[in-house]
């Protein structure tokens, strides 16, 4: 095959060369017998003792993935646990097994019509229907006493192509022998998109069914920034992805190329993604999810848990900052031991502060027991403390009014605290309408843009039907960060973004021009977005910035930045 370039979605802004390696997992089963020739009892025990097996395998791939990627990415492992086990699953393979099916056919046949419905959904719906695949590939697996591929060792250098990888598959990727990977389909929200972030692959998704004429052992060029993928490249072409993987790791604070100081932090989720931060250069953690401290077990961590946490990641940073995001339940998250409400759109629904102040508010007082004290213990980077979710002023002063109301507890308690950064999340319209009104009883804004977008569009931030307006180019979006930015100007109000718009090298230069203080992001992305605000002139950024707020429509948002570079 001669040189050619494919395009999809570049979802890290990491290079890689290697050879293509196929990865076909589904294998067709062979015809079933005849209905009369099936002991139903037999077969429905071969399920269940597959489930079994199946549960098993989970819940070792949630200790092995929690400790290689992350916690956060294992989470997704608790919701193949739950499809295992979901009533409406197994009883409709029970009901096909009765029908005359052997146990894998059944399968089969149960979980390609769920698959069907959930994809027809589209959305995080629809993603949901890869989580099934997973699931379904796993128990005829077990069923047909099939081996797995194992991706934990395949060749040095080598790029796996598919039509799609599942958690499963894209967990067992190894960043030391894999030099990245490329799907016919996905997403930027896609399970694989995130665990290729997690795990500094370079990787590409939905280039579409054009990616099934490149051929095994074909050499390639993934451009995880751009979503081109390079086949047969020439070595001009390989020698520049090889020098894209040798960016500059800066440890120290960066200012701009006229000398504004630019704060580049890191997003975390748990303990595991303190030391890929450190080594990746962040001056400290953006954004600190705490709700990951609480997924994965029987029952909350307890204050003594949760202090050690934040004192160490405190700890991780000299005099550098780390803002922990408080308890942001609800939406996506999902908690086994906590009575959450079954609402038909979650994300305008009970979480985030509103359960903070409500039917969490015992754990919401625990926590912020353990953030004083932590800010009045640790010995490294200023702690500092954001609420998620907040709509009105009303539930800034009364989270507030919570805060000093412990602080004061602790203090008759002789017990050794501080109060903390106070600020908050900025991820809906009413807070970025009445950001003025906010400013004077908060330290700092942090800009969630992948929420915000999602909620100033109207259009949910992981359907692709709508991914066109829940994009963070769109002008309406950019008018609220600026409303934002403008709100906090002349006030002792700081401004951050933790969404992933912060993490886009090419859009750095456009938010200082807006005039952010402080970007965070993965871990992986901080190197490029420190390089970037480097080369970066204010002046000529806030020349950029007027340009591209004038502009009409995401069109020519993207023209304005294109012709910018």
């Amino acid at each position: 095959m001669a040189e050619r370039t494919l395009s999809g979605i570049g979802v890290t802004p990491l290079s890689g060369v290697g050879t293509v390696i196929w990865y076909r997992p589904d294998a067709d089963l062979p015809e079933p017998p005849e209905p009369e020739d099936i002991d139903a009892e037999a077969e429905l025990a071969r399920f269940e003792d597959a489930r079994e097996a199946a549960e098993d395998e989970l819940e070792t791939e949630r200790a092995r993935t929690a400790d290689r990627v992350g916690k956060e990415e294992a989470a997704v492992f608790d919701a193949h646990i739950q499809f295992l086990n979901d009533p409406q699953i197994t009883d409709g393979v029970a009901d096909a097994i009765e029908g005359g099916l052997p146990a894998e056919h059944a399968v089969q046949e149960t979980f390609s019509s769920f698959v069907e419905q959930f994809e027809n959904m589209g959305g995080r719906m629809g993603e949901r229907a890869d989580d099934l695949r997973d699931i379904r590939d796993r128990l005829v697996r077990v069923l047909s006493d099939a081996e797995r591929t194992d991706l934990s060792s395949l060749p040095t250098g080598s790029v796996v192509v598919a039509e799609r990888l599942t958690p499963s598959d894209t967990a067992q990727l190894d960043p030391e022998r894999v030099a990245g990977f490329v799907t016919v389909t996905g997403g930027r929200t896609s399970h694989a998109a995130i665990f290729a972030r997690s795990l500094a692959l370079p990787a590409i998704v939905g280039v579409g069914e054009e990616l099934n004429a490149v051929e095994d052992d074909t050499e390639v060029v993934v451009d995880g920034e751009t979503g081109d993928l390079v086949v047969q490249p020439d070595d001009e072409q390989k020698e520049a992805a090889a020098a894209d993987t040798d960016v500059e790791i800066r440890h120290d604070p960066v200012e701009t190329a006229d000398g504004v100081d630019i704060e580049v932090a890191a997003n975390i989720g748990t303990r595991a993604d303190l030391g890929p931060a450190v080594d990746r250069g962040a001056d400290g953690v953006g954004l600190f999810r705490t709700e990951f401290l609480f997924l994965d077990r029987e029952s909350p961590p307890d204050e003594d848990e949760q202090f050690d946490a934040y004192v160490e990641a405190a700890e991780s940073f000299d005099a550098g900052r780390v803002v922990v995001r408080t308890l942001d339940i609800g939406g996506d998250k999902p908690v086994p031991y906590l009575d959450l409400p079954d609402e038909e759109n979650p994300f305008l629904g009970e979480r985030g502060i509103r359960r903070s102040l409500g039917p969490d508010a015992d754990l919401f007082e625990t926590q912020i027991r353990a953030l004083l004290r932590a800010a009045g213990s640790a010995d490294g980077a200023r702690l500092s403390v954001m609420l998620p979710l907040v709509s009105t002023v009303e539930e800034l002063r009364r989270a507030r009014e919570q805060f000093e109301s412990v602080a004061d507890d602790l203090t008759e308690e002789g017990i050794v605290h501080e109060m903390p950064e106070f600020g908050i999340m900025v991820e809906t319209p009413a807070t970025a309408f009445m950001a003025d009104q906010f400013a004077p009883h908060v330290d700092f804004f942090s800009i969630g843009t992948n929420d915000l977008a999602q909620y100033v569009m109207a259009a949910e931030r992981g359907n692709e039907r709508v991914s066109d307006l829940g994009d963070y180019r769109q002008p309406a979006v950019l008018r609220a960060i600026d409303a934002t930015v403008s709100a906090a100007d002349d006030t002792d109000c700081w401004v951050g973004m933790c969404g992933e718009m912060a993490g886009d090298p090419d859009l750095t230069e456009l938010l200082v021009g807006l005039g952010l203080d402080e970007l965070s992001m993965s871990a992986v992305t901080v190197p490029q977005v420190k390089a970037a605000v480097t080369e970066t002139d204010t002046e000529d950024a806030e020349a950029l910035a007027a340009r591209v707020l004038r502009a009409e429509t995401k069109a020519e948002v993207i023209e304005t930045l294109t012709e910018n570079q």
